[in-house]
């Protein structure tokens, strides 16, 4: 006979996992399973004694450094279901001021019985190791600033200025490379650092052409080339989107994927009164930063159409035809009234979510699966 669903709340880190159950309402009990390790065969022999007699379980635990491995595990399990929460939408009582893994896979399985849990996306193995080389490439960016910004302080600090033109251009590297310093330390210093700025520079590259290399396996592909049609748009910035975000046709409006990066605006308002502030600036941070990049484009009005691939659809070549007149209009437009440059920027990035969601559809493949 079966004892309905069970709830099952993990608690995980890189050594053990804490195990809490809940069984279901009403009147079921909630209480602190135990821990096991955190193995393959130890979560295995978990799921055969808490589903023993065919009892079906859900399963849930937070998003977190572990990655997605106990997530396909599970849910590969016949009769389990899985989901990884958000931590950030996990309700949490303001006076509680003890934190331990016992409690939180308590919490865990008693906030997943009341369905007050929020599941995020999980991609693929195959997506979710593009998502990496592209992070992997955006991490030498970062270092590459760094390194530029190490050597400019150096020489601001040595009184020395560049005036030939525009600083980090091959002619700037080449006089980086003629400067005569009067103490022996700060030439291998300097030596050390162009050293540094010279591998973080190559590491970009290689990692840039990686990306190019392995994008057509990618099964999401025919986006990026797709989304290169919009201006601010090249195979970087457009894979580095596509990573964060998935497939927008998951999205059942473009203003659930402006949601999913943090774009929509905060609200506190009560009566009569209404007050709205910033934006929510929740989910990823890199698919927002690469959105805001793109929308900077739009300062100036369009010249000319933008040249795109011969295999994208005319539907998306009018789509991006479109937006690239409609944001202009819209940056200009808010700049008129008042707002600040980077509101308007912000804006414009929110609102190109729509196109981008609309391109989507129009240039999927009709095998691509939702």
């Amino acid at each position: 006979m079966s004892k309905g669903t069970l709830y099952v709340g993990l608690d995980t880190d890189k050594k053990h996992i804490d195990v809490a159950v809940a069984e279901p309402l009403p009147g079921g009990e909630v209480r602190y399973w135990g821990k096991i390790a955190n193995t393959s065969a130890s979560v295995e022999a978990l799921i055969k004694k808490l589903g023993k007699g065919g009892r079906s379980l859900v399963v849930c635990y937070e998003a977190g450094p572990c990655g997605y491995g106990l997530y396909r595990q599970l849910s590969a399990k016949p009769g389990v279901t899985c989901e990884v929460v958000a931590p950030s939408l996990i309700p949490r009582r303001s006076g509680d001021r003890v934190k331990t893994n016992r409690r939180d896979a308590v919490a865990l399985a008693r906030l997943r019985r009341a369905e007050e849990l929020t599941a995020i996306w999980v991609p693929d193995e195959a997506h979710e190791a593009m998502r990496d080389l592209v992070r992997a490439r955006a991490t030498a960016v970062t270092e590459v600033t760094r390194c530029q910004q190490h050597i400019g302080s150096f020489l601001l600090r040595q009184g020395i200025a560049y005036g030939a033109g525009a600083p980090w251009s091959k002619k700037h590297r080449q006089w980086l490379g003629t400067l005569k310093l009067e103490h022996p330390a700060h030439r291998l210093m300097l030596a050390e650092m162009l050293l540094a700025l010279d591998q973080a520079l190559a590491r970009r590259r290689r990692l840039s052409e990686h990306i190019e290399e392995l994008l057509p396996n990618w099964s999401l592909a025919w986006l990026v080339e797709a989304l290169q049609a919009l201006r601010g748009y090249r195979l970087v910035n457009a894979a580095t989107l596509v990573s964060e975000i998935g497939d927008p046709r998951r999205f059942e409006s473009p203003r659930k994927l402006m949601g999913f990066l943090g774009l929509n605006i905060c609200e506190r308002s009560t009566g009569e009164k209404q007050r709205r502030t910033r934006l929510t600036k929740t989910g990823s941070k890199r698919g927002r930063k690469a959105l805001i990049e793109a929308a900077w484009t739009y300062k100036t009005p369009p010249t000319r159409a933008k040249a795109v691939a011969p295999g994208v659809p005319a539907a998306v070549r009018e789509i991006a035809d479109k937006a690239s007149h409609r944001l202009s209009r819209r940056y200009r437009h808010l700049l008129r009234h008042g707002k600040l440059k980077q509101v308007a920027v912000a804006a414009v990035a929110r609102e190109s979510l729509g196109f981008i969601w609309a391109i989507a559809h129009a240039a999927a493949p009709a095998a691509a699966p939702h």
